[in-house]
C-alpha cells in the first residue's frame, strides 16, 4: 500500500517500499501539503547521489553510518545525528555501515507520490 495524503493512521507493516537507487529502499510515511516524512533504508556502499531540490530537509540518522556532503562540507554522521539541508543546497551521501535515515521535508515532495 502507498501512503495517502492527510492519512491519520499509517502502520509500517502496511507500507510498500520502492527502490530509490541501488541499495536504497524508500518508504513514504505520513504527509500533508506542508510536511512529509520519508524513511530510507540503505545497504552498505549505497549512494544517495548529489542533488538539490526546492524543499527544506531535515535528516535524522536512525541507524548506521553515512558520509554526507552538504554544500562544500563533508562529514561522517551516525545514529542519533541530524542534518539540515535548506532548499536549493546540493547534498548527497554514501552509506558506510548499513542503516536507516528518516527525512522530513517541507513542503511535501510531490515527486515521491
Amino acid at each position: 500500500m502507498k501512503s495517502v495524503k492527510d492519512q491519520r493512521w499509517l502502520f509500517a507493516k502496511d507500507i510498500e517500499g520502492e527502490e530509490a537507487g541501488e541499495g536504497v529502499v524508500r518508504f513514504v510515511k505520513s504527509y500533508t501539503d506542508e510536511v512529509m516524512v520519508v524513511e530510507n533504508h540503505f545497504k552498505k556502499g549505497a549512494v544517495g547521489a548529489l542533488h538539490s531540490h526546492p524543499h527544506t530537509q531535515i535528516t535524522y540518522v536512525i541507524s548506521g553510518s553515512f558520509e554526507f556532503t552538504i554544500g562544500d562540507e563533508t562529514k561522517v554522521v551516525n545514529s542519533g545525528d541530524t542534518l539540515l539541508k535548506k532548499d536549493g543546497i546540493v547534498h548527497g551521501c554514501v552509506c558506510l555501515e548499513e542503516g536507516v535515515l528518516l527525512d522530513i521535508f517541507s513542503p511535501m515532495r510531490e515527486d515521491f507520490v
